[in-house]
């Protein structure tokens, strides 16, 4: 049976590791010793943290899985101190110790491995985190594959015991900024030597896997052989909500609500003002739990997440970035709503 991401977890922290400069391990256990629901490489889940202020809605932050895929008795995630960002890896950092609880969503898979004959996994800084789950399958399953992580110095490297330490540490390389090495190898000489077929999975900056991306497709590769994993949006990190030329208005289809969108409002806060309940996570059009059904009116998508295929013929619709144009309006819908006969 799939997992439903909106079921929640309450879980313990039963250990708290530093694992460098500002980055932590937290080990989370069920509440209850119950074991954990299971997940595959690649996949993450949602703390709910507290509100930023009284009176605010309470945050959600996801974090990969990076202990070995099978593993029920346990979630590890590995928390960097975005001093620039949010507040929620500031919260974590502080506040959550072992003995503690905390909420959370059950596993969400947006970044699943596909067949290959080789992987190729490229990490930049925290970004190891969802590819370590990755190595751990690809070895278990005897399939080809090699991990390269990026870092600006060793003192910034995650979990450098465990990538000594494994069974398949020969298919790692770790290249830091400040030494020789790092400058020897561009990523075009490292793509231009991959096996015929080799697939990219890359987490990190959104630079760095746009670097990748932009390798790849010189060396000639199609698009769909570079999978990344977003939990940031490229760029500078964006306003609490939107800022669009004008207003809009959008329709409730269910309940025929018309309500008016403000320069300065996200479609997802108007909604939640109205008391249509969104299920809002990352609020930056990187994960997709918030999306419901676009049913008419010109759409301005602006998540990470989607593609075409699913903005045009599923009508995907990410409430929390994306609008629409200034003095039109939108009609929408929950996923899978249609009108009563």
């Amino acid at each position: 049976m799939p997992l439903d991401p909106a079921q929640t977890l309450t879980l313990r922290v039963s250990r708290r590791e530093p694992l460098c400069d500002d980055i932590v391990a937290f080990e989370l256990r069920a509440a209850d010793d119950r074991p954990l629901p299971a997940f595959e490489a690649g996949a993450h889940i949602d703390l709910h943290l507290p509100p930023a202020r009284p009176g605010q809605a309470p945050r959600r932050r996801s974090y990969s899985l990076c202990n070995p895929p099978g593993e029920r008795d346990r979630y590890l995630i590995a928390v960097q101190h975005e001093h620039a960002g949010r507040g929620g890896s500031a919260w974590l950092h502080a506040q959550l110790q072992p003995g503690d609880r905390i909420d959370a969503s059950a596993p969400r898979q947006l970044f699943a491995l596909q067949p290959a004959p080789h992987h190729l996994l490229l990490a930049g800084g925290i970004g190891l985190t969802p590819l370590l789950a990755m190595a751990e399958t690809l070895w278990a399953q005897d399939r080809s594959f090699a991990l390269q992580v990026r870092v600006r110095s060793r003192t910034r490297l995650p979990f450098a015991r465990r990538l000594q330490d494994a069974p398949w540490a020969q298919a790692v390389q770790v290249l830091a900024d400040d030494e020789a090495q790092a400058n020897t190898e561009t990523l075009d000489q490292l793509i231009a030597v991959q096996p015929a077929g080799t697939w990219i999975w890359t987490c990190g900056p959104a630079g760095f896997m746009a670097a990748v991306r932009a390798a790849a497709t010189r060396a000639g590769w199609s698009a769909d052989r570079v999978v990344s994993e977003h939990f940031a949006a490229p760029g500078a990190e964006p306003p609490a909500a939107p800022v669009a030329a004008g207003g809009f208005e959008i329709d409730w289809a269910p309940t025929g609500q018309r309500l008016a969108v403000a320069p300065h409002e996200s479609v997802a806060q108007v909604l939640q003002a109205a008391g249509i309940a969104v299920a809002l996570s990352c609020e930056q059009g990187i994960c997709g739990q918030c999306c419901v059904q676009h049913l008419d009116g010109p759409a301005d998508h602006r998540d990470l997440v989607y593609g075409a295929h699913e903005h045009q013929v599923e009508r995907r619709f990410t409430p929390c970035c994306s609008r629409a144009p200034a003095a039109s309006r939108l009609v929408l819908a929950p996923l899978g709503w249609t009108p009563a006969a």
